[in-house]
């Protein structure tokens, strides 16, 4: 008997509806090109699902070209989009640094996540891990969360933590660690995830919150071992790994995500359309494949499913900004 998963068909089939219904003025994208811009450089998962995306919803928009507008940790190409014309041919990228940390992390913020923007659907959730090295684990005898925890009371100020930079996700799932916790670990900002994965391998630091679509290679090489992922559900990719809220920390929930936007005042139809285009694309085995190979689970939303999660993401990094001090600007 052939498995049918009814939900998938039953969103497909939504969607089809909807662009079906869609008057067809607003239909005509193909007269010229569609373009995403991601504010950050190529070759990151953010930038790659960008391009998987383009390619998957061309049958339905036409042409989609994706353009790098990199700088100021995301702020530069969010802010330019929120300036094009509302005609839904230019379409942001935007993650949980740009639409919910940022607004807290700068002072004078170019741009406003809720009200120069109209979210069109969530594209994927990324956790991150909790990572040690074998070498640490062989020295300290640490296999768990809890015994981290231990250990880290047990030598207050000793422990360094590593992160890619002051308010960055893994920075502040650091410093909620440590408020749940109430253990003294140091925090240690680099300029990038890269010099500070390198931190940790080396020794100079002992661990990292680390994105699981990069810490995937090092944990099947073995240059690392997951102790409990940060979600509020485990990891696909790690189906064995705890997350924290099982490990003791109650309402633990911290996690990359990111989606497609586009400047405010666009028109619903508009909307709906682009909605109903990358939702479909979302809903497919062959992009869901491939997303999950990046580390992150496609979680496709309406316009106000998406709205609503930034509303709550924005309070609740907000306090999580304050506890740690973070400031850029």
């Amino acid at each position: 008997m052939v498995n049918v998963n009814r939900r998938a068909l039953f969103g497909a089939a939504a969607s089809a509806a909807l662009l079906s219904s869609i008057p067809q003025a607003a239909l005509a994208f193909g007269e010229r090109p569609i373009t995403i811009v991601v504010p950050w450089p190529a070759g990151g998962p953010l930038d790659v699902s960008a391009r998987i995306l383009a390619d998957a919803v061309k049958g339905d928009l036409g042409t989609v070209i994706v353009e790098n507008r990199p700088g100021a940790g995301g702020t530069r190409g969010v802010s330019s989009v929120a300036r094009e014309k509302p005609d839904g041919r230019t379409l942001v990228v935007g993650a949980v640094a740009t639409h919910a940390i940022n607004p807290s992390l700068f002072r004078h913020l170019p741009y406003d996540p809720v009200k120069d923007f109209t979210p069109v659907t969530l594209i994927a959730h990324v956790p991150n891990v909790l990572v040690i090295t074998p070498a640490f684990q062989k020295k300290t005898g640490i296999r768990t969360v809890k015994d981290l925890i231990a250990y880290a009371k047990k030598n207050p100020g000793k422990l360094n933590y590593a992160s890619g930079g002051n308010g960055s996700a893994g920075h502040l799932a650091g410093e909620l660690f440590k408020a749940d916790t109430g253990v003294n670990i140091v925090h240690v900002p680099f300029q990038g995830a890269g010099p500070a994965k390198l931190s940790v391998m080396s020794g100079q630091t002992q661990l990292i919150f680390d994105n699981l679509a990069s810490a995937t290679a090092n944990i099947e090489a073995g240059k690392f071992i997951p102790l409990a992922v940060t979600t509020a559900k485990r990891a696909k990719a790690l189906p064995k790994v705890p997350t924290l809220e099982e490990c003791g920390l109650k309402g633990f929930n911290i996690s990359t995500w990111y989606g497609l936007f586009v400047p405010a005042k666009t028109p619903k139809a508009t909307v709906d359309k682009l909605n109903a285009a990358f939702t479909k694309a979302l809903r497919s085995k062959e992009v869901d494949a491939r997303l999950d190979k990046l580390g992150g689970e496609a979680a496709p939303t309406t316009s106000a499913q998406f709205a609503a999660l930034i509303r709550e993401e924005i309070p609740k990094y907000a306090k999580i900004v304050k506890i740690s001090g973070a400031h850029v600007d």
